[in-house]
Order: structure tokens, then C-alpha cells, then sequence
């Protein structure tokens, strides 16, 4: 019984998402109340918005995690060159935000080759990597046209919503 339940509000969230995607709304916030404590509440975005709040999330990461561990970020420090690139992306323009929380793949199916690397040319709607939500596979396309210059996260690690991907320019 949980089980159909799951399967229909898995469904539920893809035909909204698709609605969003294919209107002219940018956010759809929907809740459905099944009865006494049991609660559906969705809420999509389309990515536009996320480049706004990024700029407010990755700051406190990168602030708290250079306290919370701070032997750790020395150790980090000796190259010196990857580190700084790593605290710019979000400031970088050509930045690209996970549009929503999830698990980030790299590849299409484990043992098989990257979307993308580093150095390559990708075309705008270009599949970058994927984001595993609610056990659906997101693809995340490129929203612009340029040279993939970093890649931000490596495959399977979590996400969350507005935190940088990969830059792009």
C-alpha cells in the first residue's frame, strides 16, 4: 500500500515538473493532504532562480568548513592552485547550480563514460551529468553554449539545491 502511494506521488511530482517546464510559471507549490498526519508537500522551481541564492549558500559552507576542520584545509592548502578555483565557483558567472537535492552521477550508468571533462566544448541543452531525486534519474543540461572548465562534484556525492556543479564559460 505504501509502496502504490510512493509510486503515485512519484508520478505526481514528474507531471508537475513537467507542467513547470513547459509553461511560463517558474515555481509550483502543491500540497496534498491524504488525511490526519499524512502529507504530501512539493514544491519545484525552474533553475533560473537558484543563480540568486547561490551566492548566499556556498558562502557559509565554505566559511564553516575551514573552522569545523581546520587541519584538514592545510593539508588541502599545499595546492594551493586547485583549492582557489574551488572557493570561486560560486562568484564565477559561468557557474552552473544543482537545481534541486539529489545525488550527483557523472556518468549515465556505473563503468560507462562521463556526460562530460574538463577542456570539452558542450552545447547548450547538453546533458552534463545527472541528479537522482526520489529515485528518478534528472538529467542536467548545460544552460549555455561554452568550455567546460571544472567540474565541482565527483560521482555519488549529495547535493543540494543551488550548490555549484560546474563552471562553464
Amino acid at each position: 500500500m505504501s509502496s502504490d502511494k510512493t509510486d503515485a506521488d512519484v508520478t505526481f511530482i514528474s507531471a508537475l515538473a513537467a507542467m513547470l517546464k513547459d509553461s511560463d510559471l517558474n515555481e509550483i507549490e502543491v500540497r496534498r493532504e491524504y488525511g490526519e498526519d499524512d502529507t504530501l508537500k512539493v514544491r519545484l522551481s525552474k533553475q533560473r532562480p537558484a543563480p540568486v541564492q547561490v551566492t548566499a549558500a556556498p558562502t557559509p559552507v565554505a566559511d564553516a568548513a575551514p573552522v569545523m576542520a581546520a587541519p584538514a584545509p592545510q593539508a588541502a592548502a599545499t595546492p594551493a592552485p586547485e583549492a582557489a578555483p574551488a572557493a570561486d565557483p560560486a562568484s564565477n558567472p559561468g557557474m552552473v547550480p544543482s537545481p534541486m537535492v539529489g545525488t550527483a552521477y557523472l556518468a549515465p550508468e556505473p563503468g560507462a563514460a562521463n556526460f562530460v571533462s574538463v577542456g570539452d566544448t558542450v552545447t547548450e541543452g547538453q546533458t552534463l551529468l545527472i541528479i537522482e531525486a526520489m529515485k528518478t534519474m534528472n538529467q542536467i543540461p548545460s544552460p549555455r553554449a561554452g568550455t567546460l572548465r571544472a567540474i565541482l562534484v565527483t560521482d555519488g556525492d549529495p547535493v543540494e539545491f543551488g550548490m555549484p556543479l560546474v563552471v562553464i564559460e
